[in-house]
């Protein structure tokens, strides 16, 4: 009966053009040649007979685990959120729709090589295959997926650059004409400095400092919790990758294969630019300066949908190009054109030919695709290499200008000319000191002595800027050798927070100095002068600093721009000591209103909660949780661990930080071990629903099952597409 109503469900699935019995067989072969082995933790271990076989059981198993994280990613992505989200989400999908249509995206598809052209088929047909023996399934918009969708979802992390473009900047020019009012914008900064930082920590640790000989790889991304599932897809032309992949990729984006590794962090790198044009109307065109030429503006119109209640209703947007790239704001008056990266087949073929290197060299010739343009890149490999790729896709620029800014776009020597060599770009390979790392901080500490110098490079190569976490795991690396998995691990949960040893002195010394000390406070500030700056769930001077830094960075005085970790350091050396004390006493004041004593163990306050498969969960202080002693990336803790929402709760609840954790061990034969926060299913009733979330909290890590005998001993269930 289910699969009677399956099939009557695939006859009248929309766009279909195609004899569902040719396309239910075609997907009957696909599940025929791919086999899904879960193991002990849900992971899944797909093995196929081609790649396309592969990535159709990949998609299967990710639909199984959470297909409503895969619908949202390409209902984004493909600039269609509005429908299910409102009118509010109409800029997001304008966004999308300035760099790509529907249309551009199939011809992107189209003019693939063959290759891919399968691996894309593969994707949509591993997605519409679950749908079709799911009908209970009920998506919330795409009940069908096609094989142009991976060109929006091509360069790696769901987002990637395409984030970084304004969507109140979009709306204010569609809306009123007007860029964002100063005051405004210095809000939204606070704002957002107030949230988790955004990054990842990578480390790649040589074989003379190992106790094995063999290299070592630290695979840390910080995302939302439950943004990447944990994966093995293997295939009989050479595939067998294992980590992690963001729910609807078809390639393992941060991970490993037997003899090389991969980590990608967010670049400082210089990879956008934005062109101020000069437009006039003539004899009703719309043209832009360059040079000494007019050029025409490509107009065209954007029909989006948005939902209003239980209907669909459209808005039409005009768009307008020049060849620096769509218009998205205006800056000083002159719209202005936003330039990225934007070759989807070229990256989407560079995220998977990187999960088939066997080594350096290989390694090495795929970076000369040079798409990868949001990430640095952390290597190891089993020939004891250990190398740091500072970015990827750098547009070589004329220094004469300052593209920190925007550009005057009518004068042709602003255009970016050509994208500088692989060698050109900031690159380290195999440093004398034996490690390297990155933590979104500045490659030019990335190995210490060894590192980058950055009088080598252009400016627009790398911001100069560090951050507490960079400084953590340089302290951790530094003259350090004996490395193993374990011990890795240990660093990666270094419970010490440089941030406060900057910050927290300060206000020690206000206290001190202040002529009438407040009573109230004499016993919060003796808890900080003893504190030895680490984290842990007894310590309530974690709980005091915490809320302490956080509240400074929302009402302390600034004395201009600074990073974060120049903010922190000024409020603990340079800012007024009244002005210390009274943001304190404010801290103070607000743990004994919201728990009845300041004196809370940081245990008690800082919890992980996962109630239901929601992508955005309702916390509830009522509710069961267990209790954490990781800390904020933001104080330089590299388990991070932090909030980028709340539900009106007392308590904080983890959303962001430490989500998939691994750690790998490249010998002639690979190890690894990895922790996902939560679990591997998106699923309540699922066994590997939150099965791993006290391990996660107790940093005790997985075995990884990586060879098929072992995969086998710790088979839970085998099967193949359809079948369950």
């Amino acid at each position: 009966m289910r699969q009677v109503a399956a099939f009557l469900l695939l006859l009248t699935l929309g766009c279909q053009t195609e004899d569902p019995k040719t396309e239910l067989e075609r997907w009957q072969g696909y599940a025929e040649r791919t086999t899904i082995i879960r193991d002990d933790f849900g992971v899944p271990h797909i093995y196929g007979k081609t790649d396309a076989d592969a990535v159709f059981g990949l998609l299967y198993a990710q639909c199984e685990d959470d297909f409503n994280r895969v619908e949202r990613n390409y209902i984004w992505a493909t600039g269609r959120l509005a429908e299910v989200d409102g009118e509010a989400a109409l800029y997001s999908d304008l966004r999308a729709k300035l760099f790509m249509t529907e249309e551009e995206a199939k011809a992107n598809y189209k003019k693939s090589p063959e290759w891919l052209k399968k691996l894309c088929d593969a994707f949509a047909d591993g997605i519409n295959y679950y749908l079709h023996t799911h009908p209970e399934v009920q998506p919330k918009l795409l009940t069908r997926f096609e094989p142009w969708m991976p060109m929006y979802f091509s360069e790696g992390s769901i987002g990637g650059d395409i984030e970084r473009i304004s969507t109140k900047k979009i709306q204010a020019f569609y809306e009123s004409g007007m860029e964002i009012p100063e005051a405004q914008e210095i809000q939204l900064k606070k704002k957002e400095e107030a949230l988790e930082p955004q990054g990842s920590n990578g480390i790649a640790i040589a074989g003379k400092l190992t106790q094995s000989g063999n290299t070592l790889l630290l695979i840390n991304p910080h995302t939302s919790f439950y943004f990447r599932g944990e994966v093995h897809v293997v295939s009989e032309e050479g595939l067998n990758a294992y980590g992690a992949v963001t729910w609807g990729q078809f390639f393992v984006y941060q991970g490993f294969n037997e003899k090389t590794g991969w980590m990608h962090t967010s670049t400082y790198t210089d990879v956008m630019d934005e062109f101020k044009e000069t437009l006039l109307q003539l004899d009703g065109e719309l043209l832009y300066q360059y040079g000494e030429e007019l050029r025409p503006v490509t107009t065209s119109q954007i029909t989006l949908k948005y939902r209003e209640g239980e209907s669909l209703k459209e808005r039409n947007f005009p768009a307008y190009r020049t060849h620096h790239g769509p218009i998205t704001h205006v800056e000083d008056g002159q719209w202005t054109a936003s330039a990225m990266m934007w070759e989807p087949v070229k990256a989407l073929e560079q995220s998977y030919i990187r999960t088939k290197q066997t080594g350096y060299s290989g390694f090495r010739q795929m970076m000369d695709i040079r798409t990868n343009s949001s990430n640095n890149t952390v290597y190891a490999d089993a020939e004891g290499n250990i190398a740091y790729f500072h970015g990827n896709f750098v547009p070589v620029r004329d220094t004469v200008f300052d593209y920190t800014q925007p550009v005057d776009g009518s004068n042709p020597r602003t255009d970016w000319r050509g994208l500088h060599t692989v060698d050109e770009n900031i690159l380290l390979l195999n440093p004398e000191n034996g490690w390297l790392q990155n933590c979104n901080s500045t490659p030019y500490t990335a190995a210490l002595d060894y590192s980058p110098k950055k009088k080598d490079y252009p400016k627009y190569m790398s911001l100069d800027r560090e951050n507490f976490r960079g400084v953590h795991a340089i302290d951790l690396l530094r003259g350090k050798d004996g490395f193993t998995l374990d011990n890795l691990i240990a660093l990666g949960h270094d419970s010490y927070l440089p941030a406060f040893e900057k910050l927290i002195p300060g206000l020690v010394a206000a206290y001190d100095g202040s002529q009438n000390k407040d009573p109230i406070l004499a016993e919060p500030i003796k808890t900080l002068r003893n504190w030895d700056f680490r984290t842990s769930k007894a310590s309530v001077a974690m709980s005091l600093a915490h809320f302490y830094g956080m509240r400074y960075g929302r009402e302390g005085v600034r004395p201009g721009k600074m990073s974060d970790m120049e903010l922190m350091t000024y409020f603990g050396s340079q800012s007024p000591l009244q002005e210390r004390l009274a943001i304190f006493t404010k801290v103070v004041e607000q743990l004994e209103s919201d728990f009845g004593t300041w004196e809370m163990p940081w245990g008690e306050i800082n919890r992980y909660q996962r109630i239901n498969g929601d992508i955005r969960q309702a916390f509830d202080d009522n509710k069961p949780s267990i209790p954490v002693d990781f800390a904020s990336g933001r104080w330089g803790a590299l388990a991070a661990y932090g909030a980028r929402y709340t539900n009106n709760t007392k308590k904080i609840y983890g959303t962001r930080g430490n989500s998939f954790v691994a750690v790998v061990e490249f010998g002639e034969r690979v190890r690894a071990k990895t922790i996902l926060a939560g679990g591997q299913s998106g699923d309540p009733a699922s066994a590997h629903f939150g099965d791993q979330a006290q391990r996660y909290a107790d940093m005790q890590f997985k075995e990884v099952a990586y060879y098929k005998e072992d995969v086998l001993k710790r088979a839970e269930t085998t099967y193949h597409p359809g079948e369950r």
